[in-house]
């Protein structure tokens, strides 16, 4: 239980830094050249999933966060379950992976809204006087990470898309984003060892 812990503190409080220096030190739209035109810091935020997609205006908002709250108690439970079933270490911690991603985009979408002002034209107060942008659950997610390792035109001899622009890798993400994505891919890959005593 122990290396859960740590995993989901470690990559939680990662996430939170960076989305806290993001959102005190910059404007919606600001760019920070971190290696060249490759790793770029550019601050946005979107109301609904992961890497910038979005779900269902305002209710849909609520809706969106309460299932995160849903999923993250179940994954919680589950990893409690992995814990008291010996199962393998990498499995776990590709699920306390998960669940730490989850959870720090639940604490966007619940609390930014309440304890930060808006990020246009200006750079966001912690507990402004005035009070948040947004109520409680309607906070947006904070992303800032941008690799558009490949900028040009597609070849003409690629079905559909030959010729078009196209930037790979387009969507702007964080690290709750990350986290979750590693989690799962390192599940996949590693599928049958992790689950061979199941």
């Amino acid at each position: 239980m122990k290396k859960s812990l740590i995993t989901i503190f470690i990559v939680l409080f990662i996430d939170q830094l960076s989305k806290f220096l993001v959102k005190l030190n910059m404007q919606l739209g600001d760019e920070i050249n971190v290696a060249g035109n490759w790793f770029i810091i550019h601050f946005t935020e979107n109301y609904g999933m992961a890497f910038g997609m979005e779900f269902g205006g305002e209710m849909g908002k609520v809706i969106l966060t309460l299932f995160r709250i849903l999923a993250v108690a179940f994954i919680g439970w589950y990893i409690y379950g992995l814990h008291k079933k010996n199962a393998h270490q990498g499995l776990i911690i590709c699920i306390s992976l998960i669940f730490a991603g989850a959870l720090g985009n639940i604490i966007d979408s619940a609390f930014y809204g309440v304890i930060f002002n808006e990020s246009f034209f200006q750079t966001a107060s912690l507990f402004p006087p005035e009070g948040g942008y947004a109520g409680f659950l309607h906070g947006r997610v904070v992303d800032m990470l941008y690799f558009p390792i490949f900028k040009g035109y597609l070849p003409d001899w690629i079905p559909f898309w030959g010729g078009d622009h196209a930037i790979f890798f387009r969507p702007v993400f964080n690290i709750a984003d990350a986290s979750i994505t590693v989690g799962v891919f390192i599940i996949l890959i590693f599928q049958k060892r992790f689950f061979k005593n199941f």
